[in-house]
Order: C-alpha cells, then sequence, then structure tokens
C-alpha cells in the first residue's frame, strides 16, 4: 500500500483521478473489464489517488457517472483526471462522447487526433472511436477507446502530455513572454 509520501514528486502528488468503464457485458459480470486496471494503474503510477474504475452499462449510466464526478461532488473535491473508456464506437449505445460533451467548459480535439494517429500505426478501426477530451473547471476528461490496444495508445499520447495538461488546466503554467 502507497502512502502520500511514497507519491511526493510524482506529478499527481496530491490529485485525484476517476476511471470511468463504459460496458454493458462488464457491468453485468458477463464479462471481464480489461481497460480500468490497465488505467488505474497507470494514473497510480503518476501518483494520482486513483479508487478502482466505476464500471456501468453504455448509454445514459455513463453520463450519469460524468455528472456525478463533474457536477454533483463539490468543485474542491473533483477529480483532477477523469478518463472513460468505452462506449466511443458506432453502436446506438456508444453516447459516452455525447455525454461527456455536454459536460465540458471547452474541448481540446488535437489530443484525440494525436491518439487516432497514434492507432492507426497498428488498426484502421482507431479512426471509428468517436472520443473527445476536454475541461470543466479544473477537471481534465477524455475518452479511450473500449480495447485495450487503444487504452494503450492512448497512454502512450496522453502520458508525455499529462504534465503540460496539468499544470495549463491548474493555470500554473509560466509561459514566459510571448514571441
Amino acid at each position: 500500500m502507497s502512502t502520500d509520501n511514497d507519491n511526493a514528486g510524482l506529478l499527481g502528488a496530491g490529485r485525484s483521478a476517476a476511471v470511468i468503464i463504459a460496458s454493458t457485458s462488464a457491468a453485468r459480470g458477463e464479462a471481464a473489464d480489461t481497460t480500468g486496471p490497465i488505467l488505474v494503474e497507470w494514473l497510480r503510477g503518476r501518483g494520482y489517488d486513483t479508487p478502482d474504475a466505476i464500471v456501468v452499462r453504455d448509454g445514459e449510466p455513463v453520463g450519469e457517472a460524468l455528472r456525478a464526478l463533474l457536477i454533483d461532488t463539490p468543485p474542491e473535491d473533483r477529480p483532477r483526471i477523469i478518463v472513460t473508456s468505452g462506449g466511443t464506437g458506432l453502436a446506438p449505445d456508444d453516447r459516452t462522447p455525447e455525454f461527456t460533451a455536454e459536460l465540458l467548459e471547452r474541448q481540446s480535439p488535437g489530443l484525440v487526433y494525436a491518439m487516432w494517429r497514434k492507432g492507426l500505426e497498428s488498426t484502421t478501426s482507431a479512426v471509428m472511436s468517436r472520443g473527445v477530451a476536454g475541461v470543466r473547471g479544473r477537471s481534465f476528461v477524455i475518452n479511450f477507446p473500449g480495447s485495450k490496444g487503444g487504452v494503450k495508445d492512448g497512454i502512450t499520447v496522453i502520458d508525455d502530455l499529462l504534465e503540460h495538461i496539468q499544470t495549463s488546466v491548474e493555470d500554473t503554467t509560466d509561459h514566459g513572454p510571448r514571441v
């Protein structure tokens, strides 16, 4: 078990994160959640206080989970990073991007484009993911695909940018003089 001292000096130290898995079969107990543990381990490894993944059915339950974290939770207690996995495809109940977009104050489509580009290195189906990314208050939210490969590609892209994302959202970046 890690302590706050174990995380001292890590990017996420003193901050929380949350993972929401959109998978009807996993929520029903008919299939294992294969992406939640990967995402939780990644965020914990960066120092974020991250509980086990929240697993919900596709569709409205995703919106309910997002609203609970971004609206119902007091601003000072909201996770700084919220990552979803699943519900970004073309099936009728794949509505994660819609529920996410309605809660964001500002979107950052370039992050999703970068994940598509990375995914295209191994599969053309990567471009079928309709995920979004952006900010609400001091929380950064991003939708990853529901596949293990898509999650690993997403982590590869976002991990390199996470510190800059966090400092930008928290407005602690010293941009220096504009040239």
